[in-house]
């Protein structure tokens, strides 16, 4: 019996060694779609760290991106991996977390389905583990609207805005981590 298969291009080919998982591949696939609405190209060494960013279970720094991509490109450099990550955070589908200098894949343009297909300009929250460094993008609404009202009445239109949160996650706090010198200092 034939089975679908996703056409081949440049975006689509995937070493053997580097197969990703079907939840991976499906948000891989929603990045494209959003690309093609947008009329911008998802390359294959856009992908290739968009794919990087979504399989890990941390934020990602600018070297780690590189030294996993080396790994497979030998001719990967600084540059691109820049570059690609300045794509991937201009058309909304990445996020820079300031205070571990580090990236995350935008879950709220690629884990949900809304009518704007990525569109929106949306207030992000990170909740940031002081113990094992992982981050959750937080969707608060109430937390939109106090600072939509706050800068209301201070006569202030925003535009982006990223709140940082530093603390324990839940399963930290089950195992009794403490705090560790695992983010770099403020």
């Amino acid at each position: 019996m034939p089975t679908a298969t996703r056409p081949t291009s440049e975006a689509s080919v995937v070493p053997e060694g580097d197969r990703l998982s079907p939840r991976t591949e499906a948000l891989l696939d929603r990045a494209d779609s959003l690309c093609v609405k947008r009329g911008v190209r998802m390359t294959a060494l856009r992908r290739q760290v968009m794919g990087l960013m979504l399989e890990s279970s941390h934020p990602l720094r600018a070297y780690d991106l590189l030294e996993q991509l080396q790994a497979r490109h030998a001719g990967a450099a600084p540059p691109t991996v820049y570059r690609a990550l300045d794509f991937l955070l201009e058309h909304g589908l990445a996020h820079k977390i300031e205070r571990l200098s580090s990236f995350v894949p935008c879950v709220h343009v690629l884990d949900h389905s809304h009518d704007h297909d990525g569109d929106c300009a949306h207030a992000t929250q990170f909740l940031i583990c002081r113990a094992c460094a992982r981050v959750m993008e937080l969707e608060d609404g109430g937390i939109v609207r106090a600072i939509s009202l706050a800068s209301r009445n201070a006569g202030f239109h925003v535009q982006h805005s990223t709140i940082e949160i530093e603390g324990l996650c839940a399963e930290c706090l089950a195992s009794g981590a403490k705090e560790t010198a695992s983010l770099p200092p403020q």
